[in-house]
C-alpha cells in the first residue's frame, strides 16, 4: 500500500505528485493490468523473453556509445 503523509504547509498538487511517483516506481498499477485478463504460462514467458532480449538489445546500444 502507498502512503504519502502531508508536511506542514504542502500543498495538494506536489504531494499527487509524489504519490503519483510512489505509485508508478512500485508497480501498483502495472499489477493491476496484468491482471485484468487472464494470461496463459506460455504468454508470459514469451513476454518475458522479449522483454529480456530487448534489454539486452538496449545495453548492446549504450556499450556501443
Amino acid at each position: 500500500m502507498v502512503l504519502q503523509e502531508k508536511k506542514p504547509g504542502e500543498s495538494i498538487d506536489s504531494i499527487l505528485k509524489k504519490f503519483k511517483r510512489k505509485v508508478k516506481s512500485e508497480g501498483v498499477l502495472q499489477a493491476f493490468k496484468d491482471r485484468e485478463f487472464f494470461e496463459k504460462k506460455s504468454e508470459t514467458k514469451k513476454k518475458k523473453a522479449r522483454a529480456a532480449v530487448r534489454r539486452n538489445r538496449i545495453q548492446q546500444m549504450e556499450d556501443d556509445l
